[in-house]
């Protein structure tokens, strides 16, 4: 039998280094790949994400968005977004438009491209507006999944499910200390996200280690850690807004994947009018690294 041939392309993304970053796999013409094939491409490349692009003609893409699929080591996902960034990154670069518009899962999601001071591009995405669900009162289930005190938690913020298109569970922590110190039990924590509305955890503090940064996150699920979470940064910014910890539409950043060494940048804003919160963006830069191809 012939073997077919792939090309994908990897990237670092939420970074402006080269070896930095969440690492990122796009195929860029995935026609012809079957569901279990793209799983089991997604295990081959064994990046947090995969993304298959499927292209289709130039008046429907026009009109609907370019369509991809965005699968982990494990499954297929609605939403995520580092490699809803990172496939707009690559599909910005070979036309240059202002505007990419991905038709996912989860609909249509738009990034737009600036250039910054340093001449370099910029993404950023509106996710959709939030949907704030359960508090969550047992912080002391939660302190236990994350191998810390119950007084590493920051009592005055709320342990809250938020969902911009992937539910995250934000979780407050008072210092950075605590957040560097985490002894994250994912058997544990699955088993207690499966009785609540969410679906992975986010641990943020307002402590940071850079000046420039507003909070400092980790998201550790059953893959390991994630060097930059964009999904859940949208949940994250929809949540500060909504809870007073960052202004309506300033613009902010979160740092993370540092303790892997693998530091990202992730910008978030988001608008507050009375008692609602919408217009969730999320952006930053992105670095291609490779050129590659893979044959079955």
């Amino acid at each position: 039998m012939t073997a077919r041939t792939f090309a994908y392309q990897q990237l670092d993304v939420f970074t402006n280094q080269p070896l930095q970053g969440n690492m990122l796999a796009v195929f860029t013409d995935a026609r012809g790949l079957s569901d279990a094939e793209m799983q089991a491409i997604a295990k081959e490349t064994n990046l947090s994400e995969t993304t298959f692009i499927l292209p289709r003609d130039a008046e429907t893409e026009a009109r609907e968005g370019v369509k991809v699929r965005i699968f982990t080591v494990e499954e297929e996902l609605q939403f995520a977004g580092h490699p809803t960034l990172g496939t707009a990154y690559l599909l910005h670069q070979s036309d240059d438009s202002d505007q990419v518009t991905l038709d996912l899962k989860v609909g249509k999601i738009p990034v737009t491209f600036t250039r910054d001071a340093q001449g370099l591009a910029f993404g950023e995405m509106r996710q959709r507006d939030p949907e704030f669900g359960q508090v969550h009162d047992d912080a002391v289930a939660i302190a236990r999944i994350a191998g810390i005190r119950l007084d590493d938690i920051d009592a005055s913020l709320p342990i809250q499910t938020v969902s911009t298109g992937m539910p995250f569970v934000i979780v407050p922590i008072r210092t950075l200390a605590a957040l560097r110190n985490l002894r994250f039990n994912w058997q544990a924590a699955s088993d207690y996200l499966a009785k609540t509305d969410g679906k992975f955890f986010y641990f943020v503090s307002e402590e940071t280690e850079q000046k420039t940064s507003s909070l400092h996150a980790r998201m550790i699920f059953y893959n390991g850690e994630d060097p930059a979470t964009g999904s859940a940064a949208g949940c994250c910014a929809a949540w500060a807004v909504q809870h007073g910890v960052v202004a309506s539409d300033a613009q902010a950043i979160i740092e993370q994947g540092i303790e892997m060494k693998r530091a990202s940048y992730i910008h978030f804003r988001a608008t507050k009018r009375n008692e609602s919160v919408s217009n969730v963006r999320v952006g930053g830069h992105c670095v291609k690294v490779s050129d590659a191809t893979l044959s079955f």
